[in-house]
């Protein structure tokens, strides 16, 4: 009986087959696959952390101002950013299952050469070289959180996200007591961190081998959500303006919030390092809130409340103390973070068979959007103040508001999901 109904669904008699029971087929692979490409995800952004962090100890070692650090964001982010989109589609026509280890690889050897950097030129080319290893790593691990899901797209978006939320989180913290006592030369210790990622990443990639072309025939498969070409490009548009504002208000907070305490409030900057931290680890609590529950009470819903319900307490934040302003950067860290998988998988049901161009696109946009934002905040804190860049930021989540002009298409994709 087993065969006859494996045939009939092969050959498409059963296409209502309950999620619940495919997603249990295949319940122990799919969850090991997530939690090693989590993980990954973990010390990649972990890695790709430590720039931002130990900003304090590059601007008093290399006596840099804000302008410059800000460059170095946008040199990360950028090329963070670029080649993201061209390796999903790339990727879309012809798996790279072992892409994950190579661009692991190139950040590697960017980490080696930030650890001995001697020059504010050669800080920009170690922090390019980690931004070329993101474009790679970004989309296709993506793709294999997708293949893995067993349907639940948002949950696996989002346990994978949680794994870079949580790296980047742990950056700071590891900086603060690795990196400020010892100095730029002990970042070489994190090499282990990536050649542990790049062992990991083979495994995934024979396991991705093995999978991929039935994978991306049956996404080149999926069918249309039954809106128009017009829509779908509106829609887009609308995402990516939510992406700019979630991003940009984070970067503000990633780049400068260290600078923001030492100014404003004189703590010291491992206190600075430990408050980014907290931060940091609300936005990784929030992550994991958004695709679960995206799942269960729809895409449009979370990206109501996450952007836009952010902004009570962005505004309020330029004016609060020290404690208030950690209490109020951990409920912007959890509201905001929930966000991005939801938009995510929202764009892949929007346009179905392009998991990787779709992936690569907005990975790369956020990364881009956070580098520019970075320099010209950056610019801008220099002409005026850094109190003045968080008063200008509080109001980027209003632009939440352009989620009422999303279309619903949540019913017609339920209606297919069972085949996907």
């Amino acid at each position: 009986m087993d065969d006859v109904r494996r045939n009939m669904e092969e050959m498409g008699l059963l296409v209502n087959t309950p999620k619940q029971t495919r997603t249990e087929t295949g319940a122990k692979v799919a969850f090991t696959i997530l939690a090693a490409i989590s993980f990954c995800h973990l010390l990649n952004d972990m890695v790709q952390s430590l720039i931002p962090a130990i900003y304090p100890i590059l601007k008093s070692t290399f006596h840099l101002n804000f302008s410059q650090l800000g460059l170095i964001t946008f040199t990360f982010q950028v090329t963070a950013s670029l080649l993201q989109p061209f390796v999903g589609l790339w990727a879309d026509r012809r798996p790279k299952p072992y892409s994950l280890a190579a661009g692991m690889g190139c950040t590697l050897v960017g980490l080696l050469l930030l650890s001995r950097a001697w020059s504010f030129g050669m800080i920009l080319v170690s922090s390019a070289l980690v931004g070329v290893g993101s474009s790679v790593f970004h989309p296709e691990s993506s793709r294999v959180a997708r293949m893995a899901s067993g349907g639940q797209h948002g949950l696996a978006q989002s346990v994978f996200q949680v794994g870079g939320n949580t790296g980047s989180a742990l950056g700071p913290l590891l900086a603060a007591f690795i990196v400020a006592p010892r100095g730029q030369h002990s970042i070489s210790v994190f090499s282990v961190a990536a050649l542990a990622a790049i062992v990991l990443l083979i495994n995934v990639g024979n396991w991705y081998k093995k999978r991929a072309q039935a994978k991306v025939k049956a996404a080149h498969t999926a069918p249309a959500v039954g809106v128009s070409s017009k829509q779908i490009a509106v829609s887009i548009a609308i995402l990516a303006a939510l992406v700019f504002s979630k991003y940009i208000y984070l970067v503000s907070l990633s780049s400068y919030y260290t600078f923001y305490l030492i100014t404003k409030f004189h703590v010291s900057v491992r206190m600075s390092q430990i408050y980014l931290f907290v931060f940091l680890g609300a936005v990784a609590a929030g992550t994991i809130i958004g695709g679960p529950v995206g799942d269960r009470v729809g895409r449009k819903h979370v990206i109501w409340w996450s952007i836009l319900g952010a902004l009570p307490f962005t505004v309020l934040l330029p004016y609060a103390n020290l404690f208030w302003t950690s209490v109020l950067t951990v409920v912007i860290g959890l509201v905001l973070a929930s966000a991005f998988s939801a938009i995510l998988v929202y764009a892949q049901e929007l346009v179905p068979g392009k998991i990787g161009m779709i992936s690569g696109v907005f990975f790369g946009f956020a990364f881009g959007i956070a580098g520019v934002g970075a320099a010209l905040l950056g610019a801008l804190a220099d002409h005026t103040s850094i109190y003045f860049v968080y008063r200008i930021c509080s109001f980027l989540p209003a632009i939440g508001l352009l989620t009422a002009l999303l279309p619903d298409v949540e019913p017609n994709r339920r209606g297919s999901s069972m085949r996907v």
